[in-house]
């Protein structure tokens, strides 16, 4: 496949969403989490999705379970969790995997777009660092997802331009969709 628009999601009533109906818009796609210390991302992305999208800004919500089982429950309790807890508007696909052979093509090509350039800086960094590698000696050096609420920003033309990891900044992330709308 050769650009974003060729891929789709599942919704959690399992029907295909094209990302070519995302054609135009500026949009995040995330793997998100309900167990994270993360999680209060999704304030920020709640807040971001408010303010941007009648300007074209949509956010495409991927849970996923593979970083240490932070996303237990069905798609209908991720849902009830985050409307209830975030008030989240944006549209939540069905729970999927990001990393290894069961991956969502999607993150296959979102990887290859952007790769793994580090955690940034400050404590939170060098903390995630450490445990990364207890984890993967190699973590550095390959593209997989690391951890819940990495962000992939795609501009009005399909470019896949910024990945962010979990540890940077919303307000960074937040510049960057500015930028682009």
């Amino acid at each position: 496949m050769s650009n974003i628009y060729d891929y789709s999601v599942k919704t959690p009533a399992g029907e295909e969403v094209s990302l070519e109906n995302y054609k135009g818009k500026v949009f995040l796609v995330v793997n998100t989490a309900t167990g994270c210390g993360f999680t209060p991302q999704y304030k920020e992305l709640e807040q971001m999705y408010e303010a941007y999208h009648d300007q074209g800004f949509d956010i495409i919500d991927i849970p996923c379970n593979q970083f240490r089982d932070q996303t237990p429950g069905t798609d209908e309790e991720i849902h009830e969790f985050c409307t209830l807890h975030y008030n989240t508007q944006f549209p939540q696909m069905t729970k999927s995997e990001v990393n290894g052979e069961n991956a969502l093509p999607l993150y296959g090509y979102l990887k290859q777009q952007q790769g793994f350039k580090g955690f940034g800086k400050g404590a939170k960094a060098m903390a995630f660092g450490a445990m990364m590698k207890a984890i993967d000696k190699d973590y550095k050096n390959n593209p997989d997802i690391k951890w819940n609420f990495t962000k992939f920003l795609v501009d009005r033309e399909g470019n896949v331009v910024e990945r962010f990891e979990p540890t940077q900044s919303m307000a960074d992330v937040d510049k960057a969709v500015k930028e682009l709308l």
